[in-house]
């Protein structure tokens, strides 16, 4: 190169091609293996969820709930069958008040409105699935009144969980399941609470719904349980 003369640079298209490879143009920057942070392809935690999604988590805690229910009560009715074979002395039956009949019709009553509060909710009508739903929680209520009036009846007569094994076990299944009721009519409120206004957003209708089909099973659960526990303490003595 002599002294006052300008030789042209040949590699520059080169080097410029080079830095355009690593600037985040429109090209694949990793070979083609989707794992840019800028591209669209599936990312770390795999991207296939839709966002904004609510996990319907109510419904494995109801199926988790509904299975302790299911093995305690089925431990203490199968106790039941055992002591009441056994032909002990102590075992007195006595009729059942008659209280426990109008009991059995209000939780079946109960589990017509919550039915419908649920088909209300699904179709997203707010108004008509609060009234439903208050309705069955009053139902509720009256459920275990009716029970608490039985229970009054029978220290009246002079039965007491000593002394009489049948008397023990009806107590204990009868308050027993008065008890889970209770627990469905906290969930009935919580569901009020959540219905009481409209609302537009997908992911809360869609976690009222998931909520209402949760204690819907869980509600409809108890009204069959306590079926079995009226044929078993009825007609098994």
């Amino acid at each position: 190169m002599e002294l006052g003369t300008i030789e042209p640079i040949t590699k520059l298209p080169q080097g410029r091609r080079k830095r355009r490879r690593f600037s985040g143009g429109a090209g694949p920057t990793n070979g083609g293996n989707g794992r840019d942070s800028g591209g669209s392809g599936p990312g770390p935690s795999g991207s296939d969820d839709k966002p904004g999604l609510i996990p319907d988590k109510s419904r494995v805690v109801t199926w988790f709930v509904l299975l302790m229910v299911l093995m305690t009560f089925g431990a203490l009715m199968m106790a039941y069958v055992v002591v009441a074979t056994n032909g002990q002395s102590e075992w007195k039956p006595f009729s059942l008040p008659a209280q426990l009949w109008v009991s059995t019709v209000i939780l079946a009553l109960s589990s017509f409105t919550l039915h419908t509060a649920k088909s209300a909710i699904d179709r997203e009508e707010h108004e008509k699935g609060r009234n439903w739903l208050i309705a069955t929680t009053a139902l509720g209520a009256a459920f275990i009144s009716s029970q608490l009036i039985a229970w009054i009846e029978l220290v009246y007569r002079g039965f007491y969980m000593s002394g009489n094994p049948y008397a023990g076990f009806f107590y204990i299944l009868t308050v027993g399941h008065a008890i889970h009721v209770l627990g469905g009519i906290i969930a009935l409120g919580a569901i009020q609470i959540r219905a009481w206004f409209p609302s537009t957003d997908d992911n809360e209708l869609r976690h009222r719904k998931n909520l209402a089909r949760s204690v819907a099973h869980y509600w409809h659960f108890l009204g069959l349980l306590w079926l079995a526990l009226l044929g078993l303490l009825g007609f098994w003595q």
